[in-house]
């Protein structure tokens, strides 16, 4: 049967993206020049600065991979949804799993890369590093393109009228010029989709500190774990700072299977919703669980600064502070727990309630409280570094962590956390969902 007639987004970001990468590998491989002058680290490895045109090289690639991904993120995820009809029960409730399942891909694979491509990276070669992930983004391209034969496309029925920006703008000026009478049917059909985005508003901006918790572990996180003695058991083995994250990974990846096949059928007897909970249940549960992980990140970092403190190394911030890696693990497992229910629960909603012209707009909704949030995240650090820093004082974010506080910092986000929980609350407690939630009974 013929699907209804919307706008579904092609997947773009693909070239792009695989184009940067590919400028990424080429940057790390250009040789220095041999007037210059170069470094012997302490570990013997001769370090030579780079580069004008590597530098420059090195940042065009970056901002082509970022603009890849503005691009490719929130249209695949939108093209992949639209493939199941929503008319079709099954379908529907098959919807629900792809976020999930979704997410579990990109974790697993992010997981695999850092485990694997950060030791590339140190102990082999950069080049090698970029251009794996180069290979692997060709390939994941070629997979795209054979598979376009069976993919759903949607017809928008018009022009360049009807794409996302073009339908906001006409949206914006049909209410700008509304009356009591006399509207025409598009116009109500344009206003009623302008509400629809102004109801959004509270819920998107109650999430924006979760954006902040979400920075940390590539950050603070990793900083905080750098300082502990990362050795597996009594072997020479060291887990570099940034593999850490892997615990994230795990988390995630175990969480999803255990929402998906065990938490949603349990939940769908008791509450009689298709998916278990409803989507708002959904991300406030996983801001509970990000309030908790912070709670933990406190209360670990704290045991730390007195690790460092009974043993001596506080003003000795290259040596290793007699404390276990795996003290740390907890509030990346509880994290991860929380990205399972927040970020999927706010990929699945920003999607499900946009109007069908709008998907794509709203999958980048959601990426936006993630880049918000990082924005906010640097801020607080700054105004925080700058406060702390006054008359002499020693910043939270100090250099050497065993003179720091990141346990304040941490007791800080949890607090405005809790804020943002109540707020939250409230808000989801009045939002009317666009459509009637798939009911199994």
């Amino acid at each position: 049967s013929v699907p209804q007639k919307k706008q579904t987004p092609a997947p773009s970001g693909c070239l792009p993206q695989r184009s940067g990468l590919g400028m990424l590998t080429l940057s790390s491989m250009f040789p220095s020049p041999k007037s210059q002058h170069c470094n012997v680290s302490g570990d013997g490895r001769r370090e030579c600065p780079p580069s004008s045109l590597q530098t420059a090289f090195f940042y065009v690639s970056l901002y082509l991979v970022a603009i890849a991904q503005s691009g490719h993120k929130p249209c695949v995820q939108a093209f992949g949804a639209d493939q199941f009809d929503v008319t079709d029960p099954g379908e529907s409730s098959s919807r629900g799993s792809f976020f999930n399942w979704w997410y579990f891909g990109v974790c697993g694979s992010a997981t695999v890369t850092v485990a694997i491509m950060s030791y590339v990276q140190d102990n082999v070669s950069w080049g090698l590093g970029f251009g794996v992930p180069c290979v692997i983004m060709l390939l994941a391209l070629l997979v795209f393109l054979l598979g376009t034969r069976t993919y759903r496309f949607y017809d928008s029925g018009g022009g360049e009228g009807d794409s996302a920006f073009s339908r906001v703008g006409k949206a914006m000026k049909a209410w700008r010029k509304r009356s009591p009478e006399g509207d025409c049917a598009e116009d109500a059909v344009l206003m009623e989709e302008v509400r629809g985005l102004a109801r959004l508003f509270p819920i998107w901006a109650t999430c924006l500190l979760y954006g902040v918790v979400f920075a940390q572990p590539p950050t603070l996180f990793t900083k905080q774990a750098a300082t502990l003695d990362r050795r597996i058991g009594s072997s020479s083995l060291e887990v570099p700072p940034a593999a850490v994250q892997c615990f994230l990974g795990v988390s995630v990846i175990t969480c999803i299977v255990l929402y998906d096949r065990v938490l949603v059928p349990v939940a769908r007897r008791i509450t009689g919703v298709a998916s278990g909970i409803t989507m708002l249940q959904r991300i406030g549960t996983g801001m509970a669980l990000a309030l908790s992980a912070l709670v933990a990140a406190a209360l670990v970092e704290m045991r730390r600064l007195g690790a460092a403190r009974d043993a001596g190394v506080v003003d000795q911030p290259g040596e290793v502070v007699p404390m276990s890696l795996w003290w740390i693990v907890p509030q990346y497992v509880l994290l991860g727990a929380a990205d399972v229910f927040a970020m999927v629960g706010m990929q699945e909603f920003f999607y499900d309630q946009m109007p069908v012209e709008l998907k794509s707009l709203g999958l980048a909704l959601y990426l936006s409280v993630l880049g918000v949030g990082s924005f906010i995240s640097s801020f607080l650090i700054s105004v925080i570094d700058g406060l702390t820093r006054r008359d002499g004082g020693t910043s939270w974010f100090a250099d050497n962590l065993n003179r720091g506080h990141l346990d304040y910092f941490y007791l800080l986000l949890a607090a405005l956390s809790a804020l943002e929980l109540l707020a939250f609350l409230y808000f989801s407690a009045n939002y009317i969902y666009k459509r009637k939630l798939v009911n199994v009974h």
